[in-house]
């Protein structure tokens, strides 16, 4: 089984051997999990749907196809999906914006780190890479990634490997000598399929004793 720590930084140190990072953002850098929850819930239920927290929890860190295809098993095929989803999307943009998005526990001290060490740092999110521009940008984390790949640039989503594969061409990194940092489930398994070694952070979903063999480490926030 994977080794627990309590520390993100002292997680990322152990490992060996490593010349790129990977971040996931939603749930990883930002806590956008919860907001975007939020958001989809008021957009769903202002047009006569329920969204529970079990229910968000089986899509994380999906998009497109996969995510639609579980929406409309839940929901049958009139939820307006794209509606819904873009209201939520411009809602949590406007947070961004305004009162701003909380930056998880570590992740600056972990950046300020990885940049004077000279490791190369990118984000593979599920969510589009404008919004992840975006984000990144309003946060004033901007200048710590040199790469975004977002949940529109891959034909397959997590938990399949494509996004990690794309960012290390984009990194022009073997994926043995990258690091991905994931809090989901299906983000664990997209990075073993990658063959990526990988650190799991949990945040809404606290990942199966199965998932959790993937990981090279995990660490459990307060």
């Amino acid at each position: 089984m994977a080794k627990e720590y309590f520390d993100l930084l002292e997680a990322v140190n152990a490992q060996k051997n490593f010349k790129a990072v990977i971040f996931d953002m939603d749930g990883l850098v930002f806590d956008t999990e919860r907001v975007f929850m939020e958001q989809l819930a008021v957009a769903m239920k202002e047009r006569g749907y329920i969204l529970t927290r079990d229910i968000y929890k089986e899509t994380l860190g999906t998009c497109g196809s996969k995510l639609k295809d579980l929406m409309y098993a839940e929901y049958g095929g009139d939820y307006p999906f794209e509606e819904c989803g873009h209201i939520a999307q411009s809602r949590v943009g406007i947070i961004a914006e305004t009162t701003g998005l909380t930056v998880k526990p570590q992740i600056k001290e972990l950046l300020s780190m990885l940049k004077e060490k000279g490791i190369p740092c990118t984000i593979a999110s599920s969510t589009n890479s404008a919004y992840v521009a975006k984000y990144l940008g309003h946060a004033g984390l901007s200048g710590y990634f040199s790469e975004i790949t977002g949940g529109e640039m891959v034909k397959y989503s997590k938990p399949e490997p494509d996004i990690f594969l794309m960012a290390c061409e984009k990194l022009k990194t073997h994926p043995h000598e990258a690091l991905v940092l994931e809090d989901s489930e299906n983000g664990v398994k997209a990075a073993a399929a990658a063959g990526i070694p990988v650190i799991c952070i949990p945040d809404l979903k606290e990942p199966s004793k199965e998932v959790l063999k993937l990981a090279a480490a995990v660490v459990r926030r307060n």
